[in-house]
């Protein structure tokens, strides 16, 4: 259903996508999740017909994005990151409006616009002006604008931005209703648990370039082969890092603004224990030395580089 190949986009030196590349099956939602500046928008604005890639290539329901950019508007939905609403409107003006631009017909925009406002639970706001709603219920309507012309696929960038805990639960309900619609789905977010228990598989991109996919399972299992490990010193220890990075289990090594030593690290108990045997034979002052269990924040932010930078 939607397909990239090689996609690249540069803004004079700087790389916002380097060669990303990735295959979402019809009917499925994917998770596209990174740090903010990581390219996530730039990715979907290229889906969107927003933006042209430097290099490679795009596709939805096989058609080139860059080719026939309209033939593509035709087939998907798009929500932005910082969406726009015509706040002097009422609901249901809003709606009929961007109805019209997608040339349908009069006659068949009111059961439309109906079936819209039940889907994204707004039928009791259809006459009230748009600048009376709260945030979520304005970004259920800018999803309901998306999807007057039935698109096959939606793109949603951080839909559930700056929503109260209920208005994020409501908005995952609807994804997952849409998902039963057969809409493919592709939402972005910086925050990986918030997709954990929604999306078919998540692409985990940083600095422009996809750095895990699939399903979070199968990034979690990938990932909990190694280990993170923190280890407090007495005081701020050069020797301490010094001997932890010489250290060929060591993956990547990082301090945190308290003085704990968090370490990425591939061996097993026994070379744990070789490595503290280390640091006590060193004369270091280990005040701790365990292992972390593996959160999914603490996931997302050794495969985005969190750990080590």
């Amino acid at each position: 259903m939607i397909k990239l190949e090689g996609l690249k986009k540069t803004y004079g030196k700087m790389e916002a996508l380097k060669g990303v590349s990735f295959e979402i099956e019809q009917g499925s939602i994917f998770g596209f999740v990174g740090p903010n500046g990581a390219g996530k928008s730039t990715t979907l604005k290229i889906l969107a017909t927003l933006m042209v890639p430097t290099e490679g290539k795009a596709y939805i329901d096989g058609v080139d994005v860059t080719k026939y950019p309209k033939k593509v508007r035709a087939l998907m939905g798009y929500v932005p990151d910082f969406f726009g609403v015509y706040e002097r409107m009422k609901v249901t003006e809003y709606l009929d409006f961007y109805a019209s631009c997608y040339r349908i017909p009069g006659g068949k925009r009111k059961s439309i616009i109906a079936d819209l406002l039940e889907l994204t639970d707004l039928s009791f706001k259809a006459e009230a002006y748009v600048d009376s709603l709260s945030r979520g219920m304005k970004q259920r309507l800018c999803l309901a604008r998306s999807l007057v012309h039935d698109p096959k696929v939606l793109l949603l960038d951080e839909p559930a931005s700056g929503l109260d805990p209920r208005a994020r639960v409501e908005m995952r309900e609807l994804l997952r209703e849409l998902k039963n619609m057969g809409k493919s789905i592709v939402i972005s977010s910086h925050i990986l648990p918030e997709l954990a228990e929604l999306c078919t598989e998540v692409g985990i991109i940083e600095g422009g370039e996809l750095v895990a996919v699939g399903s979070v399972d199968d990034i979690t299992a990938q990932l909990q082969q190694e280990k993170l490990i923190q280890i407090k010193v007495r005081e701020k220890s050069i020797a301490a890092s010094a001997l932890i990075e010489e250290n060929p289990w060591v993956v990547a090594l990082n301090e945190t603004a308290d003085g704990v030593l968090q370490v990425r690290f591939s061996g097993d108990g026994e070379e744990q224990q070789k490595l503290l045997r280390a640091l006590v034979l060193a004369d270091l002052p280990v005040l701790s030395f365990a292992e972390s269990s593996n959160s999914l924040e603490d996931l997302f932010m050794q495969i985005t580089k969190g750990v080590g930078q």
